[in-house]
């Protein structure tokens, strides 16, 4: 049996239908920085997710319409959504710093959108997938400041974050740049060194930075999902990367769904959706 052939690949979730976005707004003024907010029915105000798509933070494998569907099923499920864009290795001006950057200034955007939108700002969580999820978690570390502040990427530990975040969901998110390096061949191709401007033995400063098991320890609560075939986060990284927020002393859920495999994560009509749907639900309900 060809396990690969019966698992979601990223073209089928694209194909997902969803509705249309409440307001398309720029958060800077690179084509690429724009993100897609979307409101439940009702008065508000909202809890807030902003959703990071994934693809190896390169433009060939994903982008903002893949995270689409899951944006709209959220907003189904009563989450004000803010679906980002942003550069990547491969955009012009992308890679180290700028894509962390336009991840921060996405985030702060949110403060100009509540200004016309029924948005709860004290209950904001990121949600983001695979190469998305590591800018997920990256961005729960940023917020509590956690990043050095001698970093071109550590805007927030110097200034204050703009946006809190109350959990950081991340969907086969890859926490440890370093390790992943050693295997994505099998998955993104070597596209980690190109990502950071160098390995970590020439830039150890940037994987410090922007790494999220090197941000340790974090308040803010972790929850990993992750499909039982998932090849990004295979067994022993999701395991890895659990062992280590624990050890910090930092809370974190690791939820591993049976069957799923990378792409299930991210289709609402997929056996991975109760999972991803209750995990941000607890983390908006749960008190800080």
């Amino acid at each position: 049996m060809d396990l690969d052939a019966q698992l979601l690949r990223a073209s089928d979730v694209d194909a997902l239908p969803s509705k249309p976005a409440t307001e398309r707004a720029a958060y800077g003024t690179d084509p690429l920085q724009f993100g897609d907010l979307r409101l439940p029915p009702g008065d508000g105000p909202f809890p807030v997710a902003i959703v990071i798509h994934g693809g190896c933070w390169v433009e060939r494998y994903a982008s903002i319409v893949n995270s689409t569907p899951l944006a709209d099923a959220l907003r189904d499920a009563g989450v004000a959504t803010w679906n980002i864009e942003y550069r990547r290795t491969d955009s012009p001006g992308g890679g180290w710093p700028n894509t962390f950057l336009d991840v921060l200034a996405a985030t702060a955007h949110l403060r100009v959108l509540a200004r016309t939108h029924p948005l709860d700002l004290d209950r904001v969580v990121s949600v983001g997938h695979s190469a998305g999820g590591h800018l997920a978690l990256w961005l729960a570390a940023a917020a509590e400041g956690r990043v050095p502040a001698s970093s071109p990427i550590g805007a927030w530990t110097r200034d204050g974050a703009p946006v809190a975040i109350r959990a950081a969901v991340a969907l086969a998110g890859i926490a440890d740049l370093a390790d992943f390096r050693t295997y994505s061949a099998n998955t993104c191709g070597d596209v980690v060194d190109a990502f950071m401007g160098g390995t970590p033995d020439a830039v150890p400063e940037r994987y410090a930075a922007g790494s999220p098991v090197q941000l340790l320890p974090m308040r803010t609560p972790q929850v990993q999902v992750v499909g039982e075939f998932d090849r990004v986060m295979p067994a022993r990284a999701r395991e890895a990367h659990a062992a280590a927020v624990r050890a910090s002393g930092s809370p974190v859920e690791l939820v591993v769904v049976p069957g799923a495999g990378h792409h299930e994560l991210m289709s609402p009509r997929s056996m991975a959706w109760p999972a991803v749907r209750d995990a941000v639900l607890s983390a908006l309900s749960a008190p800080r």
